[in-house]
C-alpha cells in the first residue's frame, strides 16, 4: 500500500514502469482537458532553423523570405526542423500548506506522485527533464537533462523536502515561494519548454497571474491542482480534529455557524485558483487525494481505461 505521509524513493522510481501510453502530447483525445479552449492548447515541441533554400513548387508560401527573396532575385524559403525534444520542467510544492490530508493521503504525498509520473513520462517521450522543489526553507533547482539519473536526482529532492514535512514543526504562511519558483523557471525555461506546476496554489495572487502569463507567452503551461475532498464537501455532522504540531482543535461539524463559513471558504478557494488560471490561460487538471493519482491522470488528460 502506498504511503499516505511520506512518499519513499523507491516508490516513486517504480513509477517508471507505470507511465506507458501516458504523455503531454500536443494533440490530445477530444475528451482531454488540453483539448479543450483554445486558449489552452498545447503548442507541442518548438522548431530549429535548418536552411535558407530556392523555392520549389509545393512548398508552404508562408515559409516565404521576403528579405532574403529581394536580395537574391529570386523566392527562397526558410526550412524548419521539429526539435528532437521539448523539456519538461516540473514545479513540485512541499511547503507545510501541502500537508494535510483528510481520507486517503496528504496533498504533498499526491503531488510526489504526479512528478514522477509527469518525469518519467516526458523522459520515456525522449524529453529532458528539471525542475524545481517548493520548500519552505529554499527552492532546490535541477537544470533539464536527458537522464534517468537527473530524473532520479530530482525525484530524490522531491522525497527529502516531502520526508520533511511534520506536524511538529511550526506553521509557516503560504509566503511568495510560488512566485519565486515561477520566476526562477522563466529563466529555466525561455522557450518551447512544458512547465507543470503541481500546487494546491496555496499563496496565488496577482504576481502569481504575471508570472504565469510571461511563462505561457514562449512555453507550454500546465497547472495540476491538488486539493482534499474536504474544500468541496465538509462533513455534514460530527466532529473533525485539526492539528497543527502541539495544537489540536476540535471542530464541531454540525453546527451551521461553523460549517458554512467553512464550506463557503473552501469552495471559493477553489473557484479563485480555477479563475487565476483560466484568466493566464493555463489548463487545469485537478487531482484530489483520494483516488489513485495515474488513474487521474490519465482521465484528465482523455486518456482511454486504467491499464497503462
Amino acid at each position: 500500500m502506498n504511503s499516505p505521509v511520506h512518499v519513499p524513493l523507491s516508490e516513486l522510481m517504480a513509477l517508471e514502469g507505470a507511465v506507458r501510453g501516458l504523455n503531454f502530447a500536443a494533440h490530445q483525445p477530444l475528451r482531454s482537458v488540453l483539448a479543450g479552449a483554445h486558449g489552452s492548447r498545447l503548442r507541442g515541441r518548438g522548431l530549429d532553423f535548418a536552411e535558407l533554400r530556392r523555392y520549389v513548387q509545393g512548398d508552404d508560401l508562408r515559409q516565404l523570405d521576403a528579405r532574403a527573396s529581394l536580395r537574391l532575385g529570386k523566392p527562397f524559403v526558410r526550412v524548419y526542423t521539429e526539435e528532437r525534444d521539448r523539456p519538461l520542467i516540473l514545479l513540485v510544492d512541499q511547503r507545510m500548506n501541502m500537508y494535510f490530508g483528510s481520507t486517503r493521503a496528504f496533498k504533498s504525498a499526491v503531488a510526489a506522485r504526479l512528478a514522477a509520473l509527469s518525469a518519467w513520462a516526458c523522459l520515456r517521450a525522449g524529453d529532458r527533464v528539471g525542475g524545481i522543489v517548493i520548500g519552505d526553507a529554499a527552492l532546490k533547482q535541477w537544470r533539464p537533462l536527458r537522464s534517468r539519473a537527473r530524473v532520479q536526482a530530482l525525484l530524490a529532492a522531491v522525497v527529502s523536502e516531502n520526508q520533511s514535512l511534520s506536524a511538529a514543526r511550526p506553521d509557516v504562511p503560504a509566503g511568495p515561494r510560488l512566485n519565486e519558483a515561477l520566476r526562477a523557471a522563466q529563466a529555466m525555461a525561455p522557450h518551447d519548454c512544458l512547465v507543470v506546476v503541481i500546487s494546491d496554489f496555496a499563496g496565488a495572487d496577482a504576481q502569481t497571474l504575471r508570472h504565469l502569463r510571461l511563462l505561457r507567452a514562449h512555453n507550454d503551461v500546465i497547472g495540476m491542482l491538488v486539493f482534499d475532498p474536504m474544500a468541496q464537501q465538509l462533513p455534514q455532522g460530527g466532529h473533525v480534529v485539526v492539528s497543527q504540531g502541539e495544537v489540536r482543535l476540535e471542530l464541531a461539524m454540525g453546527s451551521e455557524r461553523l460549517h458554512r463559513p467553512l464550506a463557503d471558504f473552501f469552495s471559493e478557494r477553489l473557484r479563485d485558483v480555477a479563475t487565476l488560471l483560466r484568466q493566464a490561460q493555463v489548463p487545469m487538471l485537478s487531482i484530489d487525494t483520494v483516488e489513485d493519482a495515474r488513474l487521474q491522470l490519465r482521465r484528465e488528460l482523455g486518456l482511454r481505461g486504467g491499464q497503462a
